[in-house]
């Protein structure tokens, strides 16, 4: 569908400590646009430089942007933005567009994990985040990927490769990498060791808190290692799912939210 000068637009911005996703939704709800670009130290200019992706990928103008909703670490930093909410807040929103029902959410970024509940309404009943720890994050498997010299986009090839999984005893990123190095010299194949890493990311946010039901996937991890959610699969009492884009969820959530502000907004002009 093409999109003409006249026709509004919402964006949300995730501005999160390793990337920033952006995301363009029109008045139905659809996907217009998305960017997504690391963080880097000016998180300003990084969500400027999204925006600017997303409109050439939508054919649009800026000036078709009618309200932004930022969320993420970063959300006070997007100076084009109308409003800020939490991450918890904009990943409910989002994921609930495309599960529209009881459902529990599990993202897992690079520097956290939240555990949310949503209820047959979409409203928030409970959520948990860890601790302030890097252990069952993506920072904690970047790590292990720069401890054994390879690339970060590698892990899930070799995670891929195997159904074997050679278990690691330490949730602690810098033991956990010592642990793998020792485990090589004894001749374990590295695959297994990638999956056991993954295992033990697994493992970690299932600690946070007993997940049941339909747990919807979403966050960087999965989004570029699916083998994890293969794993929550066999760790779960229910139903796993992944929506589309699940780095993207955030930023969703956001558009959408800033969506919903403009036509609240019209309501209340309209009164």
């Amino acid at each position: 569908m093409e999109i003409h000068s006249a026709d509004p637009l919402f964006c949300g911005v995730d501005v999160g400590a390793s990337s920033t996703k952006l995301v363009l939704v029109d008045g139905d709800r659809e996907v217009r646009g998305r960017s997504i670009r690391r963080s880097g130290v000016d998180y300003a200019a990084t969500a400027r430089a999204c925006l600017a992706e997303a409109l050439d990928e939508a054919g649009a103008e800026v000036g078709q942007v009618r309200r932004t909703v930022s969320t993420g670490y970063g959300r006070r930093n997007v100076d084009f933005s109308d409003d800020a909410r939490t991450e918890l807040s904009c990943h409910g929103v989002g994921c609930y567009h495309h599960f529209p029902r009881a459902i529990t959410i599990v993202d897992i970024g690079c520097q956290d994990n939240k555990i949310i509940r949503l209820d047959e309404s979409g409203r928030r009943v409970d959520f948990k985040m860890n601790r302030k720890c890097a252990a069952g994050t993506g920072a904690f498997l970047e790590e292990i990927a720069l401890r054994l010299d390879i690339e970060p986009d590698e892990l899930e090839r070799l995670a891929s490769s195997t159904t074997e999984v050679v278990r690691l005893n330490s949730f602690c990123t810098v033991f956990a990498s010592t642990e793998i190095l020792a485990h090589l010299r004894r001749g374990e194949p590295l695959a297994g060791l990638i999956r056991g890493a993954f295992a033990s990311v697994v493992n970690r946010v299932a600690e946070m808190d007993r997940l049941g039901g339909e747990v919807v996937l979403t966050g960087g991890v999965v989004a570029h290692n699916p083998t994890t959610a293969e794993i929550f699969a066999e760790k779960v009492d229910g139903e796993v799912k992944v929506p589309p884009h699940p780095q993207f969820t955030g930023a969703l959530g956001a558009a959408l939210t800033a969506l919903a502000q403009a036509g609240q907004s019209q309501e209340e002009n309209n009164a």
